[in-house]
Parts: C-alpha cells; sequence; structure tokens
C-alpha cells in the first residue's frame, strides 16, 4: 500500500460490555489506506468491519472501548483526539456513507437543506451560497432535476436517490477520507453499479482515500486496489486485490472466495463455509478465531497467530497453515 498513507490503523483493539459478558469484538487490527486509493474490509456478518469503521469516525457506541492501537489520519490519532477535535474534521477531512440512507437522513428536513448543513458547517460558505452549491452537489451525483429534488423529502424519494444524497452529503467538503459502510445494501443490481461506479470515479478525480465495508467479493474484486479479509474482530489476510484473488493463502479467504458466485460458475459449484463465528465472548476464545471451522488445523493453531508477511505490496496472512 502507499508509502505515506491517508490512515495508518495499527493494532485496533476494541470491546463491547453488555449484560452477558464483555465481547472482544477487535483484536490487533492495522491496515493502511494511501491517497487515492479504494481499500475494502470484506468478511461475514459479525467479523468487525463496521465495528472498524465507527472506531475510526470516532462513532463506536458507547458500551464500546478502545483497549488499545491507534488510527492516525493527518497525523492525528483519532483514537486520542478530543470529541471536539473530531467534529472539526468530520464531514471536512473525513465522511462515511451509511448503510441504510433512509435511516440516516433526517426525514422531516428537505434533501437540499442537509447538504447545505454540512456545507454551512465545514464548507466556510455563506447562507445565500449554500443553497446553490447543495443543487451543484445533487448534479454531482447525477441526480436528475436538482432544482426540483433538492426540495424533496427522504420519502418521496427511491432508494437509490437516497443513496446518491447521502455520498452528496459525504463528497460535500471534499474529504480526504471516504468511509463507505455497505453502501448498495438493499439496492438493485444496475443501481449498485452506478453507485459504486460514481464513488469510485469521484475518488479518482479528488485523490481521496476510501475505506469500502463490504461483504461482497466481487463488487470488491471489481473496485477495490487492496482487500483486507476479517473473521471475528481478526485481520487474517490482507493483499493487493489481484493477488489476492489468484491465489488466496488464508483458508478462510480461499472459503470466501468459492462462496462467491462467479458470472461462468454453475449453482452448484458454490461452497458453503462450514460451521459459525465462535462466541467472542467466551472466557477463552482461540487464538485463531476460524480455527474450529478449519479444515487445515493443526495442534500449533492454538498458539498466538503470526504474522507472515509477503512481498513490499502489503500482503500478509496470520496462519500458521496457509495455502
Amino acid at each position: 500500500m502507499s508509502a505515506v498513507p491517508v490512515l495508518a490503523v495499527d493494532n485496533l483493539s476494541v470491546e463491547f460490555r453488555t449484560r452477558s459478558g464483555i465481547v472482544k469484538a477487535l483484536e490487533q487490527v492495522s491496515f493502511n489506506i494511501g491517497k487515492g486509493e479504494m481499500v475494502a474490509i470484506v468478511g461475514e456478518s459479525g467479523s468487525g468491519k463496521s465495528v472498524t469503521a465507527y472506531t475510526v469516525m470516532g462513532i463506536l457506541d458507547a458500551a464500546g472501548r478502545v483497549d488499545s492501537g491507534s488510527a492516525v489520519f493527518g497525523g492525528l490519532d483519532l483514537l486520542q483526539a478530543r470529541e471536539s477535535a473530531l467534529r472539526e474534521i468530520r464531514g471536512r477531512e473525513m465522511s462515511m456513507i451509511f448503510q441504510n440512507p433512509r435511516v440516516a437522513l433526517n426525514p422531516i428536513r428537505r434533501v437540499g437543506d442537509q447538504i447545505a448543513d454540512v456545507l454551512l458547517q465545514h464548507g466556510g460558505i455563506t447562507r445565500r451560497e449554500a443553497p446553490k452549491r447543495a443543487i451543484e452537489m445533487l448534479a454531482r451525483v447525477r441526480i436528475p432535476d436538482p432544482e426540483r429534488r433538492a426540495r424533496a423529502y427522504p420519502f418521496e424519494l427511491s432508494g437509490g436517490m437516497c443513496q446518491r444524497i447521502m455520498i452528496a452529503i459525504a463528497l460535500a467538503c471534499s474529504p480526504r477520507l471516504l468511509i463507505a459502510d455497505e453502501p448498495t445494501t438493499g439496492l438493485d443490481v444496475t443501481t449498485q453499479a452506478a453507485i459504486m461506479d460514481l464513488i469510485a470515479e469521484l475518488g479518482a478525480e479528488q485523490g481521496m482515500a476510501t475505506l469500502l465495508i463490504t461483504h461482497d467479493l466481487g463488487m470488491a474484486a471489481e473496485y477495490c486496489d487492496h482487500i483486507v479479509v476479517m473473521h471475528a474482530g481478526h485481520v487474517v489476510e490482507m493483499a493487493p486485490t489481484a493477488a489476492l484473488f489468484a491465489n488466496p493463502r488464508h483458508p478462510y479467504t480461499a472459503r470466501l472466495i468459492a462462496a462467491t458466485p462467479r458470472p461462468t460458475a454453475r449453482l452448484a459449484d458454490l461452497v458453503s463455509i462450514p460451521g459459525n463465528l465462535p462466541d467472542l465472548r467466551a472466557t477463552v476464545i482461540p487464538a485463531c478465531r476460524y480455527s474450529v471451522r478449519c479444515e487445515r488445523r493443526k495442534p500449533r493453531c492454538e498458539q498466538p497467530l503470526p504474522l507472515v508477511l509477503g512481498d513490499e505490496k502489503g500482503s500478509m496472512v496470520a496462519c500458521w497453515n496457509p495455502l
């Protein structure tokens, strides 16, 4: 990955205090994102993808606690920064697209006003200029008849249109980092492609670093430069996209790829991943959280995970018995 990353996450560990015990949601998560790069975090539901994003953005649930690690953005460790400092850079320097735009958008405010709010807060423009700039942002994300749409409420728009509104809000101040958390959830295939094309195009135009949170390996393969594979709060593999698909080294990565539909494959060719994610509330959790599901398990898999580095392009696999 880039020698001078826009975002550098190092040994991030997060836990949640619940009524049924402490959930060790993330353990020593590390990755970098460089300028103009799109990096995907992939894995099953519950693997820690969204928790990683929320921690970086400083919007972790009140029950969550950062146990260790750092997330350095522009020289600032986001995990140590005061809330006032985070408020200054959220929306301007780094932005986030959430999974469900209908929930994230304010249902009783016109969408143009919601874009104008971000511009007024972080864009350094006047109240007179803000509505015009909001309409320009709607046009930029290819919303037809932007003047009319700016006066609409979220419930008057389709799911794909609402997602474009979210993108317009996130990109209004030309951030250096965009986090897109499952940005195409619930959209039809054609709209999914249009949304991802738009994010990729705007990212390339602005030299913006993009972190894509997704369970869709096909999407990650098409749009991303690097892929980070997570399982049960661990980063188990990380590599440039082409290298990862050509030669997956972690057994879990290979299983994910085998379970991903391909245009030339038959339905019978798909292979499910056996077993379930481990209970992260347990007092004793295996050092390799995939070991109980893994057909390559050996006695030494009970030892702490090794970090087997690959080449200078940023490859890594955390496995005692890689492929």
